[in-house]
């Protein structure tokens, strides 16, 4: 760190966060900054809600995820079959819509299968079963939101 005055060596050394934060006091001239509040409806680190977004990944993860976008908010999942039931399939997108936690933040569309003669034929979805998926991220989201309240 040759060439550096002795002050610069030693912001230097104190590393990027010590140094953001030397400028903000400096900026705010002494005053005490308001606190960030980590458990805000809308934490947007990854771009979208990280509450649905951890929901979300939590609510599919019984099917293979086939694409996770955090920036734009899309979860794609693969098909999948319950075992249970081998002739029917189901694959799933999730949308999140907003960087809020709201009940209209959230979007799932559900695509479903039946075997029939030896080939996978499209079949309907009930609506029901797509807004129970939406009721369960939400119900997840809020409970994460909770946690880090509490936490």
């Amino acid at each position: 760190m040759t060439g550096f005055a002795p002050s610069f060596r030693r912001i230097a050394l104190l590393g990027a966060p010590a140094v953001a934060a030397l400028a903000l006091t400096a900026c705010a001239g002494g005053r005490d900054l308001p606190r960030a509040d980590l458990a805000a409806s809308n934490v947007t680190t990854i771009g979208v809600n990280s509450y649905l977004w951890r929901a979300a990944l939590e609510t599919v993860s019984f099917a293979q995820i086939t694409q996770a976008d955090s920036a734009g908010g899309v979860i794609v999942t693969d098909w999948y079959a319950n075992p249970r039931n081998p002739g029917e399939r189901v694959k799933l997108t999730v949308t999140i819509l907003d960087q809020d936690l709201r009940a209209d933040a959230i979007r799932v569309a559900a695509g479903r299968q039946v075997a029939q003669n030896g080939m996978w034929v499209d079949a309907p979805v009930q609506a029901a079963t797509v807004q129970r998926l939406e009721d369960i991220i939400l119900t997840k989201a809020r409970q994460l939101r909770r946690e880090a309240v509490a936490g």
